[in-house]
């Protein structure tokens, strides 16, 4: 199934669906002391070029909700989160929040200590990333002299987010948010850098997203007085963080990772027999691919909070 295929959400007593996206489904609850509050549900779906695949990875949804919930504890003293509650139905319980609706900034707040990814091909074009000069002679999993701040725009379904520079923030949410986001994203990044490295992982990069909310908690739109800026969705989790261990980093190559790489590199072998030009779905994992790449989820969550999954 392509992202424009996912399939929707399962149905849940005392919750309206509001919106599957490649990993997660989002409900309004209809019943109880948190009606009108959002559930977000993680998933065990996998997606990559541009296809949600028809395997799940066993127990991703919880882990990534849990290492979610570990980080938010890590970073509740920098900037507030969404999450209200734990307390969810039986059907989602382990891997869903219950947490605030948020008027949500319409950029990907993105983090780089190191350079690869599109930032590598930014660099290698024009020697810059989001508009900042980067120093001369930098290859693949470079650190960087400083982290940056380089946003994205948020893409739609099935798209592509597209690197932008920080007068377009500006352009999008005034000046004043944009200087906010931007301070938030690396105080934020400096803290998360920080611990993992201290656990033996680098955190390479980052994907943030932060929403508005109002005096009275609700209402208004971003860039409205009056706001508190608040971390939402998931946060530093390897579906939106590029982690790799620290023993086996060697600038100018393609590093190791704790993320689905493992999947984006079957795919691609001969093994595979999929033809990524053909247009069609990768065909189903075989099982040995399904299990290492749970366990490379397991492992990083073990690594980073100390507790047994």
């Amino acid at each position: 199934m392509t992202l424009a295929n996912i399939p929707p959400a399962p149905a849940l007593p005392g919750a309206r669906p509001v919106h599957s996206g490649k990993v997660r489904d989002l409900y309004e609850l209809t019943e109880g002391p948190y009606a009108g509050k959002l559930l977000m549900v993680a998933s065990d779906r996998l997606s990559i070029f541009d296809f949600v695949l028809e395997t799940t990875i066993p127990d991703k949804g919880e882990i990534l909700t849990r290492m979610s919930l570990w980080w938010f504890e890590q970073l509740a003293d920098l900037v507030p989160n969404h999450v209200i509650s734990t307390d969810v139905p039986a059907e989602v319980r382990g891997r869903a929040v219950i947490c605030d609706n948020l008027a949500m900034y319409p950029v990907e707040c993105v983090a780089r200590g190191y350079l690869t990814g599109s930032g590598l091909l930014d660099y290698a074009a024009t020697g810059e990333v989001c508009g900042i000069p980067l120093p001369a002679g930098l290859v693949d999993g470079s650190r960087l002299p400083e982290p940056i701040f380089t946003p994205a725009t948020k893409a739609d379904l099935g798209d592509h987010d597209e690197n932008v520079d920080f007068d377009a923030v500006v352009a999008t949410v005034g000046a004043e948010t944009a200087a906010a986001l931007r301070e938030l994203t690396l105080t934020v990044y400096g803290r998360a850098e920080e611990i993992a490295r201290e656990r033996g992982i680098i955190l390479a990069d980052t994907k943030f997203e932060f929403g508005a909310r109002h005096a009275g908690g609700r209402g208004g739109r971003p860039g409205d007085r009056h706001e508190t800026i608040v971390l939402a969705d998931e946060v530093l989790t390897p579906d939106s963080s590029r982690y790799w261990p620290a023993s086996e980093w060697q600038p100018g190559r393609a590093q190791p990772s704790y993320d689905k790489q493992i999947v984006r590199n079957w795919a691609l072998s001969p093994e595979s027999g999929w033809d990524k030009a053909s247009g069609e779905a990768p065909p189903p994992l075989p099982p040995e691919v399904i299990e290492r790449t749970r366990s490379r989820y397991v492992e990083a969550y073990e690594l980073l909070t100390g507790q047994k999954f």
